[in-house]
């Protein structure tokens, strides 16, 4: 089968602002999602989907994409949201779901589905891709959001992005001197980033404070030293606790942390950063947290 290959995503700065188009900082992953396809002229207009997570298989669906109406599949709530976007795919497309083909589409997504590093973007990504449209579109009308993840997917780069007044986006370089003091450390739980997005909407924000958010971005991406990197997360941290009215997660469960710890993406969920100090690993593990990655584990630059 041919494949193509998608990578994750993790959020720096400007989470929830980016929706008001906030500059945003992601950087990629080095695990994300494959996607692989095959074609076959039997006349069936047939899509045999098959969806593995770290290798074991999920999801299986069968669809009949001439009246585009599910024949089989193992979990329906899930075989509906594959229908809708492949549904999606069709309108979209020139070239796919066009004949009477049985489509053989399988994912495998490398991660672990609560690590929040961008299920869905990748699977738009590859989708867009494998049918060669714009995936910016194919993720609005299918899930909605920023899309700064997709942009990510798309250049498999770390990138600077904004949602509005278009979106708009470049691919930089992002190799700070100190990376390998940041360490990133899992929660435990993925956090409803939509639920998130809900809350935030209902707040009232200034042009100002968004503003505030990409010029922060601004100063991180020209950081030469960790202390004055520490020093923005802190700020960039504090200024969202302070507008959504919730204590950071420092707070919540790092108090006595020597080092900066910021949330990457919604809050109260999926991966924070910080930076290494005395025995790390085994404050973060005394906590419960045992997911703890270096900069060379897990970003892809």
């Amino acid at each position: 089968m041919n494949a193509i290959f998608s990578p994750g995503k993790l959020m720096l700065t400007s989470e929830y602002f980016a929706i008001d188009g906030a500059l945003v900082l992601a950087v990629p992953t080095k695990l994300g999602q494959e996607f692989f396809f095959d074609e076959k002229n039997d006349g069936k207009s047939l899509i045999l989907w098959e969806a593995f997570h770290q290798n074991q298989l999920w999801l299986k669906v069968v669809i009949d994409y001439k009246n585009w109406q599910i024949l089989e599949a193992n979990i329906p709530s899930s075989a509906e949201f594959i229908l809708k976007t492949l549904k999606n795919v069709q309108q979209l497309s020139d070239i796919k779901f066009k004949n009477d083909c049985t489509y053989h589409l399988k994912t495998n997504l490398q991660f672990p589905a609560d690590y929040g590093l961008g299920s869905s973007s990748t699977l738009m990504n590859n989708l867009a891709e494998w049918s060669e449209i714009d995936p910016f579109y194919l993720n609005s009308i299918s899930l909605g959001g920023s899309g700064y993840d997709i942009a990510v997917a798309k250049e498999k780069s770390a990138v600077l992005f904004r949602s509005k007044p278009e979106i708009k986006y470049e691919k930089v370089t992002f190799n700070p001197p100190f990376k390998n003091e940041l360490i990133f450390i899992h929660l435990n739980q993925k956090q409803d980033s939509r639920e998130g997005i809900r809350f935030y909407k209902s707040k009232k924000k200034s042009p100002e404070l968004v503003n505030e958010f990409s010029d922060i971005t601004k100063k991180i991406l020209l950081c030469n030293e960790l202390q004055n990197f520490s020093e923005l997360m802190m700020i960039h941290e504090q200024k969202i606790s302070d507008f959504l009215e919730i204590p950071t997660v420092k707070e919540r469960l790092f108090s006595d942390c020597p080092c900066f710890v910021k949330s990457l993406g919604a809050w109260g969920g999926d991966f924070v950063m910080s930076a290494k100090f005395g025995d790390y690993k085994d404050y973060f593990w005394e906590k419960g947290f045992t997911s703890v990655f270096e900069w060379q584990d897990i970003i892809n630059l």
